[in-house]
């Protein structure tokens, strides 16, 4: 896998928000907001990792989101950020069955955070297009197109090029299928907007 500047930068700032929400969660494991942004990272983080480790690493999110909204239910910013980790984990389920019902958590997460916040257009937006992401995971397993590793952008690309180049290779890895970039749009689009609204709130890097 090979990283661009940006996207080097791109990790090291989720690195940096998970170790800060992590040091913070030590003095007050009652934060709401600061689990929430510790979720968001560990999220943002998984894009880099391959496929058996970014699982594991949404997962986490999934506990540290639910443990914001153990502590304040009704918040919305943690509700969508959960939807967010629902849909990325039911892309890498190669079983419609399983990932449906993912797609489904997500749905609800999607909704309670519009109800929370019905004037937020990235919230609406992310409930619309959740209801196609069956559709999505369909083609997407049905074509054999995935890769062993993510990539920052989902790898849609090069996943289509490696699957058309040697097609025998690629259905040898259905079993370990990544995302197409389809199957990342109502993530990119969530993350993309959420690393903007924490960005101000996460202390710089210490100097190298």
């Amino acid at each position: 896998m090979e990283f661009s500047q940006e996207d080097f930068d791109h990790l090291l700032l989720s690195e940096h928000a998970r170790k800060a929400a992590e040091a913070n969660y030590a003095t007050n494991p009652l934060d709401a907001d600061n689990l929430t942004k510790w979720g968001g990272a560990l999220l943002e983080l998984s894009q880099f990792q391959n496929v058996s480790d970014s699982k594991d690493m949404i997962r986490d999110a999934v506990l540290k989101l639910e443990e914001a909204l153990a502590i304040n239910p009704t918040k919305h910013d943690a509700l969508w950020c959960l939807g967010n980790a629902h849909t990325s984990h039911a892309f890498l389920t190669p079983d419609p069955n399983e990932a449906n019902v993912y797609f489904d958590k997500a749905r609800d997460c999607f909704q309670k955070a519009v109800d929370e916040d019905p004037s937020n257009e990235l919230y609406r937006k992310s409930l619309e297009v959740t209801a196609k992401a069956p559709e999505f995971h369909s083609e997407i397993h049905k074509h054999g197109i995935g890769q062993q590793t993510a990539g920052p952008s989902g790898g849609g690309s090069s996943a289509s090029a490696t699957a058309a180049s040697n097609p025998k290779s690629s259905k040898t890895k259905s079993s370990d299928l990544k995302y197409d970039i389809c199957g990342w749009i109502i993530l990119a689009v969530g993350l993309v907007a959420w690393v903007g609204m924490t960005k101000s709130h996460v202390p710089p890097p210490p100097p190298r």
